[in-house]
């Protein structure tokens, strides 16, 4: 759906994982300056990382010390010298040299003791900087999102954008709390426990060891990119039947309707077919991937206490350090195995990371401050001036051509016309929420966009044709025209909505939960609950769109006294299909291609035998 070079992010198109390039890198760093109010935190638990990650490091030597001494002289029975040979040295003695094995038993207690405390406190302490930076970082976000042009909205969906909030940042949560943290663990026990090998047991025996290591890298890395691109086709494939369930639970009346629930079964049925192919393929190949790191691993664990073996016959080494050879050469093997899977779960990073990037580095319709702003001072008189207006996503198809209409203070304003004829968008544009390329839109004779943006919105009230109620209670739906209202206030507000007689007469009164999108009341009850929510916000200049149209003759009733209430003392706009409810009106704009064709009273439009509105009228006159 991206047009006109706009970037569409969605989880189809945006690959699961990027290149670590300087730039990707440099990228993902950028984020993480959300980490800097917690750097203390951090600090402190790389520290605890270092200090945890070196008595694991110790661990292998000194078990090897133990085993030296519970068997003393076990090494020399071993060595065999050649014919001619002279007899070889005494074994090195180690650190725990003349320590009995209760002693070295209680030092590798206390090993794990102390690394069992670091770790605790590195695990903590990670904990609290990814928990507060990620919880900035999705404020960040859904912030910025806020925030955005409604044509943002228009070009995405809104699985894409929350996807955005929950899967891409805890990608980043993820690094920073394991990833990283494992990722440095492994470099150390490699750095370091390469290191110990050489220096402490045998040179020898190390370099042996490491011979194996390019062989098995290598394997593992062509068959962890060819494994991680079938589990991406998974991974695509399952979306695609999510998006299934996505569209069939927010179209489910429809479904419903055309009784094509056994339509929707078949294609989620034939959309998990392809999952659990696309998985078995990646299984196979997973598991011949298992079979070889197994293989390789414990193949190159033989090969070391073989070579070992033979350099304790020759005195080389002894069974303690062989044994401690053996632990190290594990741990290093698990860190070069584990680094494939971090190195993936980095390329993973880096991607969520640009994703979460490019959200916050986008241009907003207006900065968000930390204090509500207060609503403009406004009369109410609307002009438009010459306004000419194309959207966004179809530039080449203009739908205002040079309009001009006006409304004094307190005047009602009724916008006629075919659909497409742009009613709709020169209420969008009052609102701004898209901005008009030419002409001029003012508001007591100053342009629009000389306001602050969120101050203007507050003296503007729309009811729309369709009301969305949040899922919450009658309450909160009502509050939200102003937060922060008296109960009273509340009551007063139902009551002038004719909306009262309805909630008191629920258990729960204002408490009732509506239920999503307010599916639990009728549409009358629903639009005299938005009447209300109007009615609190008190504003200046007010927008109908077509409120009554779907409703019976009884709820139209009641709902239209309502909007007479709501609509005293204030400007008034009122796109209007059945225009039996609009006789009443100061002034009547006929649109028809995007431009006013007529404008005046009911009476005086009527009266046109060759008019367009006194046309529309007799149309709907016929259709009765």
């Amino acid at each position: 759906m991206a047009s006109n070079g706009q970037h569409r992010f969605s989880g189809d198109e945006a690959p699961d994982k990027k290149p670590v390039t300087r730039q990707g890198f440099r990228t993902m760093l950028g984020i993480f300056r959300f980490i800097l109010p917690y750097r203390w935190y951090f600090i402190a638990g790389m520290l605890f990382l270092f200090l945890s990650a070196m008595a694991t490091l110790t661990f292998p030597y000194f078990l090897g010390e133990l085993v030296d001494a519970a068997v003393p002289g076990l090494s020399e029975s071993f060595r065999m010298p050649q014919a001619g040979q002279a007899l070889l040295p005494e074994a090195r003695q180690g650190l725990m040299s003349g320590f009995s094995i209760n002693q070295i038993a209680l030092v590798l207690a206390a090993i794990l003791v102390v690394q069992g405390f670091f770790g605790f406190l590195r695990v903590y302490l990670f904990a609290q900087v990814s928990e507060r930076s990620m919880a900035d970082i999705r404020l960040a976000v859904y912030r910025k999102l806020l925030t955005m042009k409604l044509f943002y909205f228009e070009q995405r969906r809104v699985g894409e954008l929350t996807s955005r909030l929950s899967s891409d940042i805890t990608q980043l949560q993820d690094v920073l709390s394991y990833t990283l943290a494992e990722f440095i663990r492994q470099l150390l026990t490699l750095v370091v426990g390469i290191s110990l090998m050489v220096g402490i047991i045998s040179a020898k025996l190390t370099l042996f060891m490491v011979a194996t290591f390019p062989v098995v890298i290598i394997v593992a890395l062509v068959f962890g990119r060819f494994i991680r691109r079938l589990s991406k086709q998974t991974q695509d494939e399952l979306a695609a039947s999510n998006t299934i369930v996505e569209e069939t639970f927010q179209s489910i009346q429809v479904v419903k309707a055309f009784a094509n629930e056994l339509l929707e079964v078949l294609r989620y049925r034939t959309a998990m077919g392809k999952v659990v192919q696309a998985a078995m393929k990646a299984a196979v190949w997973r598991g011949l991937f298992v079979t070889f790191i197994f293989v390789a691993i414990f193949g190159g664990i033989i090969l070391v206490i073989w070579f070992g073996a033979r350099m304790i016959q020759t005195g080389e080494i002894q069974v303690g350090e062989l044994i401690s050879f053996i632990l190290y050469t594990a741990f290093i093997g698990g860190s070069v195995a584990g680094m494939g899977d971090l190195y993936g779960q980095l390329q993973k990073t880096i991607g969520a990371s640009e994703r979460v990037r490019e959200i916050l580095g986008e241009t907003p319709e207006f900065e968000l401050g930390e204090t509500e702003v207060p609503a403009a001072q406004i009369a109410g008189r609307i002009e438009y001036d010459q306004v000419r207006f194309a959207y966004p996503s179809r530039p080449e198809t203009e739908v205002l051509k040079g309009l001009s209409l006006l409304a004094q203070p307190g005047e009602k304003i009724a916008l006629v016309g075919h659909s497409g004829a742009g009613k709709s968008t020169i209420v969008q544009l009052l609102l701004r929420f898209h901005e008009a390329q030419a002409g001029e839109i003012r508001i007591d004779g100053r342009p629009v966009g000389a306001y602050d943006l969120p101050a203007l919105r507050k003296q503007i009230g729309l009811v729309p044709q369709d009301v969305i109620l949040f899922g919450g209670t009658i309450r909160e739906n009502i509050a939200y025209g102003r937060p922060g209202a008296s109960e009273q206030d509340l009551i007063d507000a139902a009551r002038r909505a004719y909306a009262w007689e309805f909630i008191s007469g629920f258990p729960e009164g204002l408490d009732t939960v509506v239920g999503e999108r307010g599916v639990k009341l009728s549409g009358g009850q629903r639009q005299r609950i938005a009447i209300a929510r109007a009615i609190l916000k008190d504003p200046a200049i007010l927008i109908l769109d077509e409120a009554t149209s779907s409703l019976d003759a009884e709820s139209e009733s009641l709902v239209q006294a309502a909007l007479n209430e709501l609509m005293q003392g204030r400007t008034t706009l009122i796109i209007a299909h059945r225009l039996s409810t609009i006789r009443q009106v100061d002034r009547i704009y006929v649109l028809e291609d995007g431009e006013v064709r007529e404008s005046g009273t009911h009476e005086e439009l009527s009266a046109r035998e060759d008019g367009t509105y006194s046309h529309l009228l007799r149309l709907q006159l016929q259709i009765r």
